[in-house]
């Protein structure tokens, strides 16, 4: 499937003025598709509490392969498709009517203006029926925000639109505990860095202590991603961690919701 950036006009859906951005952005020149992942609820017996979409190309070719298709001039064209694709794709799937929500990485470099350029969201979602309340956006701690103040104006916008927020790879990249800080955060992702091999290494269980305590302080809850054993799974659940993501339960289905495997959570509910 082909997921071309919808041709705004120069007024959007909602009647807000569209940016040059969204006026001009054209669509990509080749296909991508996604793959989803899901994230399970400790504190429900393993229980799915979203999905996140993983860009994919057409063949199921990894995240770099379709970065390395995007030219700089590409990049609001990419972020703009990816989302809608996400939205198409979890639709397609009947992901909203399972319960869970669907996570989607977003790039703040490539939002002009909130308001004008979440319009192709919008209407992808109001054409596919799925609700936006069930949307969770994430923004990659990775990525080197220009405008920090321009990030913040992000986040209060889709706040205001009632989508669910998180900051991933927590604990890699550029701003480390600013964006904890100055953003208002529903979600922090451990970075899966962090994670792996925590369960027995000293230095790695007091530093995601302390920022597992942290979110805990600010309400933040707290999702780890990219556990691999039991024993990491164990160790970051006495920890606090809410929510857990991973091969341990699950590898991305490619086109597909995968059924998490059986995992401590599920060991646990059964008694």
């Amino acid at each position: 499937m082909t997921t071309p950036v919808p041709n705004q006009n120069a007024r959007s859906a909602a009647g807000q003025p569209a940016c040059a951005g969204c006026r001009e952005g054209d669509g990509l020149d080749f296909e991508l598709a996604m793959a989803f992942q899901p994230i399970l609820d400790g504190g429900q017996g393993g229980r799915v509490h979203a999905h996140e979409a993983l860009v994919r190309g057409p063949e199921g070719q990894g995240a770099g392969w379709v970065i390395d298709q995007v030219a700089p001039e590409g990049l609001y064209a990419f972020d703009q498709a990816c989302r809608v694709a996400a939205i198409e794709e979890a639709s397609r799937l009947r992901l909203a009517e399972s319960g869970a929500k669907l996570a989607i990485n977003f790039l703040p470099n490539a939002v002009y203006n909130p308001v004008a350029c979440i319009q192709a969201t919008l209407q992808a979602a109001n054409r596919t029926g799925f609700p936006t309340n069930r949307l969770i956006f994430e923004v990659s701690e990775r990525e080197r925000v220009h405008d920090p103040a321009h990030l913040l104006r992000i986040f209060q916008a889709y706040r205001q639109m009632g989508f669910t927020l998180a900051i991933d790879d927590f604990g890699a990249g550029h701003a480390g505990l600013a964006l904890l800080a100055d953003l208002p955060a529903d979600l922090v992702k451990l970075d899966m860095g962090l994670v792996r091999g925590c369960d027995t290494h000293r230095a790695r269980q007091v530093i995601l202590a302390a920022m597992i305590g942290a979110c805990r302080d600010l309400g933040v809850q707290v999702v780890a991603e990219g556990i691999e054993t039991e024993a990491e799974c164990a160790i970051l659940r006495d920890m606090g961690v809410d929510f857990f993501q991973g091969y341990l339960f699950a590898r991305p289905g490619f086109r597909s919701l995968p059924v998490p495997e059986r995992s401590p959570f599920l060991v646990s509910a059964a008694g």
